[in-house]
């Protein structure tokens, strides 16, 4: 097992670290702040029935969250500039 990996948790895919670096860039955080990138399935009537949610959690602010309609795996990093560039966060 490599050093600073558990067992039975997976490593972020190549896919994901690029969508939280670009997330980093766009905002331009710094390596104190964390990027959670999580895909959800929602069950509920009128619900897409899957969403990724993008959150910037600093260490000495507030934190900030996006909600994209749409799988992680398909997420550009145009999306990512429309949303976090063009809304406001929740």
């Amino acid at each position: 097992m490599a050093l600073g990996t558990r067992p039975g948790h997976p490593r972020p895919s190549p896919q994901l670290r690029e969508l939280k670096e670009t997330v980093r860039t766009l905002l331009a955080l710094d390596d104190d702040t964390a990027v959670m990138i999580r895909r959800l399935t929602c069950t509920e009537p009128g619900c897409p029935p899957v969403e990724t949610v993008v959150a910037v959690l600093p260490m000495d602010s507030t934190a900030r969250r996006w909600t994209l309609h749409q799988p992680t795996d398909q997420i550009t990093k145009a999306d990512l500039r429309a949303a976090l560039l063009n809304t406001q966060p929740r």
